[in-house]
């Protein structure tokens, strides 16, 4: 991938509806050089579809925090389905080190954030947690 490739990506990023012929003129080059580059970035695996963002998406829970867990045993796949079921975790993520999941969550109020934590500390599996809250985003995407 190359340095055009990544500002194509960025480019659909920000608008993935933009026509070839506007993507063309903000990346100044022909229509055809973008349509020949999208379905390259496609053939090739580097762009796996596109995707529809809503304005109820867009909004930034009031209260937001990360939740780190520490699971005993061979039980992640396990815990990952049951917290893919819990409205408040926005993203699970996968790391090494200390942590065996980060977890980014987000509610309304500190008590709903509260309730989430209890849930979650009180899955089997779930050993150890440490949860700090995001009070400021300074670059976000």
């Amino acid at each position: 991938m190359d340095d055009f490739d990544r500002k194509l990506i960025s480019a659909l990023r920000h608008d993935a509806r933009a026509s070839l012929s506007d993507l063309a003129l903000e990346l100044g080059v022909s229509r055809t050089t973008v349509r020949g580059r999208i379905e390259r970035l496609r053939q090739r695996g580097d762009i796996v579809g596109f995707t529809v963002v809503l304005q109820e998406e867009t909004k930034t829970d009031p209260v937001r925090g990360l939740m780190l867990l520490g699971i005993e045993g061979r039980g992640t796949e396990r815990i990952v389905r049951q917290l893919n079921g819990i409205k408040a975790v926005r993203a699970i993520h996968s790391t090494n080190g200390r942590w065996d999941l980060i977890l980014e969550l987000g509610t309304d109020t500190l008590d709903d954030l509260d309730e989430v934590l209890g849930l979650i500390r009180r899955l089997d599996g779930v050993s150890t947690s440490e949860t700090n809250l995001l009070l400021s985003t300074k670059k976000s995407g």
